[in-house]
């Protein structure tokens, strides 16, 4: 595998997020909070007028891509900052480059910055991962 600072990882992308999915992940998170599955909860606290995505879902879509940019590879360390919701309905587009690629004995360290973005709003997370590929 050659891997160089500044490769772009390859985007993850869901063409629109489902707010039936939101159901499901409520289920599997144990997060029953309404904001998740009722627009009108979303209303009521100001927050829009469409259900918002699971942050650890929108953490996922980010995993998804360090796997398949990775294959086989161990996400090592995971950092990120949550910068603004993801709503029913959103177009979602995962983003990530190599910043740093060590040798470590007889596997290589990859370093990345990486995000999530919404189209027409920009970056909803934002952060750092470390991967590692034996070698």
């Amino acid at each position: 595998m050659n891997i160089n600072i500044g490769d772009a990882l390859t985007p993850f992308i869901i063409e629109s997020v489902s707010p039936e999915s939101m159901k499901d992940w409520a289920v599997f998170l144990a997060d029953p909070n309404p904001i998740h599955l009722d627009p009108e909860v979303v209303k009521a606290k100001g927050l829009g007028d469409r259900v918002i995505n699971q942050g650890p879902t929108n953490v996922a879509y980010i995993i998804n891509m360090l796997h398949n940019s990775f294959p086989g590879g161990t996400i090592e360390e995971l950092d990120s900052r949550f910068l603004d919701n993801v709503y029913g309905g959103d177009r979602i587009e995962t983003f990530g480059n190599v910043t740093d690629v060590k040798q470590v004995d007889n596997n290589t360290r990859i370093s990345c910055e990486i995000g999530l973005r919404v189209d027409g709003r920009g970056d909803v997370i934002s952060g750092t991962a470390t991967v590692v590929v034996s070698n």
